[in-house]
């Protein structure tokens, strides 16, 4: 498995945990199968959604609060599977030319990474809109999409020697803005709630910066440590975009506060600081005197908290919500532990453990079924992009790293047997509004 997705949380037979667009609910699946879990209530307890066994997981994304949820399974790993799992239902599937490294939702696109290569679907009827051919190579599959519908971005490596970034806008379909973000390699992308702000950091991981995802104008610099480089496994913006949290190979889990206020104190004054202002009064006097990375290091940004966890080289995603009007930090682990932290409000504090659940424990508050031969809707199962080959019928119209190229169309899937248009059933599921239950009726 080394070979197929150079992850060695699945060679380790560990979990695989993924939070939702908007962080309320966590998806885990195991070699068993996959559950769905709300957040609702996750200081005291982890109410399971929903359980169902399947083939070993490697990958699995809901969207928001709906039925839908994408999964690639470990022994077809080029497949992806789109089902309703309230209806219990395989909705379709596609066959892509190579394994699939990441999927990403939003309610206006789905898009999936290969490593040369990126699929925008329409996720109202899964159509392929647009195809961005031959950019460069990307083995972890490291990619990102705004859960914005006004700013519905996608952002993908542009270099495999730089810290590029490219941002495409997956409405419009066309290249956005290139954005020189690091000296060496890209190693993580987030995008904030609204998509208007994009966080990255390289594969040194000792600085992480955020930057404007419409101007590629950088915004904050932030330092995670002096040091020894990291690999930094999740980046991630609060709901209320007022913090960012990074996690790495390290047993140390870092919280920053974006002061957008001092930011615009400082564009309303042309960009200076008052001479009152310690660190601003620093940077004036010391700016002259010393090398552009000795001040660089003083205009950096500080963790405003930190977690230490346990154990080192496990891997941990990381988000900051609101849960019943108290901000919380939620850690999933890879082992197969949820952590749940309160957040100071005094910069330097102590995060701390309110609760810690078990993602391996079975409990008795979820359905728990298994699907021998699903029904479809709307569209068919079976689909496949391409082919065997992977090559679309009618050309490539690809397009390059810069995103330009040709519209997709040639590259869509071909639909057999009751119609190429989903029902009302999918229409509802992708809006979040589709009532629970079984399915009564087939395609």
């Amino acid at each position: 498995m080394m070979s197929l997705l150079g992850r060695p949380d699945v060679d380790a037979g560990e979990v695989f945990v993924n939070f939702n667009q908007n962080i309320t609910s966590l998806a885990v699946a195991t070699s068993g199968g996959y559950s769905l879990y709300s957040l609702g209530s996750v200081d005291s307890t982890l109410d399971k959604i929903y359980h169902t066994k399947s083939d070993e997981l490697f990958l699995i994304e809901r969207l928001f609060e709906s039925s839908l949820v994408a999964i690639v399974s470990q022994r077809a790993p080029r497949k992806l599977k789109v089902c309703h799992f309230k209806k219990q239902s395989e909705i379709c599937n596609y066959s892509y030319a190579n394994t699939i490294l990441a999927v990403k939702l939003n309610r206006e696109r789905l898009i999936v990474c290969l490593e040369e290569s990126l699929y925008i679907h329409n996720i109202q009827d899964m159509k392929v809109v647009h195809t961005i051919r031959d950019t460069p190579c990307n083995p972890q599959g490291l990619c990102a999409l705004s859960s914005s519908s006004e700013h519905c971005y996608l952002a993908y490596p542009g270099s495999v020697t730089a810290g590029e970034v490219q941002i495409f806008d997956a409405i419009n379909l066309h290249a956005k803005t290139m954005i020189p973000a690091h000296d060496t390699p890209l190693a993580a992308l987030a995008f904030s709630p609204s998509g208007t702000e994009i966080a990255t950091a390289s594969e040194r991981g000792t600085v992480i910066r955020v930057f404007s995802s419409q101007d590629g104008s950088r915004l904050f610099e932030l330092r995670r440590g002096l040091k020894r480089c990291v690999s930094i496994v999740s980046l991630s913006f609060s709901t209320c975009a007022e913090y960012l949290v990074s996690s790495s190979n390290t047993e140390t889990v870092h919280i920053f506060r974006l002061d957008r206020s001092a930011t615009e104190t400082a564009e309303g004054h042309g960009g200076k600081q008052s001479s009152d202002d310690w660190m601003g009064f620093l940077s004036k006097t010391v700016t002259s005197y010393l090398p552009t990375q000795v001040t660089d290091v003083f205009s950096q940004g500080r963790a405003f908290a930190s977690v230490s966890l346990p154990e080192a080289g496990v891997r941990r995603m990381c988000a900051i919500t609101t849960i019943q009007k108290q901000l919380r930090l939620l850690i999933a682990s890879q082992d197969g532990y949820l952590y749940v932290y309160s957040i100071p409000t005094v910069e330097g504090a102590e995060c701390q453990l309110i609760k810690r659940h078990d993602l391996r424990l079975e409990d008795h508050y979820a359905m728990d079924i298994k699907v021998d031969s699903p029904q479809t809707l709307g569209l068919n199962s079976g689909v496949s992009i391409g082919g065997a080959a992977g090559v679309p019928p009618g050309g490539t119209g690809g397009a390059g790293a810069g995103g330009s190229g040709g519209d997709g169309k040639s590259a869509a899937p071909v639909v057999g047997g009751g119609g190429d248009k989903p029902g009302g059933s999918y229409a509802s599921a992708v809006k979040g509004d589709e009532p629970a239950g079984p399915s009564s009726s087939s395609a």
